[in-house]
């Protein structure tokens, strides 16, 4: 089985910064993009940033410049550094992983259970 651990999220005031943490363990044969999505309450959830196993990047405009995604491929971690957090980024965050398991032929997206990050004005 895979599990993808979401961490750091929580409550922070306008301005400031959080790191979230998504570590993957399980029988994983490839780990390939990994990203960040969020949902806010009555919207849809968003892509916000990805990361290939390459270590290219991609960002949603609205946090472009705030928001810096990383990886590292040895522990199997993305994580998202968020600066300059504004009440609209307030949302809960889920972490995607397209891997491939071992003896499975075909590679799959995975899901986070979520992490919480509230931000005040």
């Amino acid at each position: 089985q895979v599990q993808l651990v979401e961490s750091g999220g929580g409550l922070v005031q306008a301005g400031g910064s959080l790191i979230l943490s998504c570590a993957a363990s399980g029988s994983i044969f490839s780990l390939n993009a990994m990203g960040w999505y969020r949902q806010a309450p009555g919207k849809q959830r968003e892509l916000i940033a990805t990361i290939t196993s390459g270590g290219s990047t991609n960002y949603a405009n609205s946090v472009k410049g705030r928001f810096t995604i990383s990886r590292d491929n040895a522990k199997m971690t993305v994580y998202l550094r968020m600066n300059s957090l504004k009440p609209e980024d307030t949302a809960v965050y889920y972490c995607n992983a397209n891997l491939q398991i071992i003896g499975w032929p075909r590679q799959n997206d995975y899901w986070g259970q979520g992490t919480q990050v509230t931000v005040s004005s």
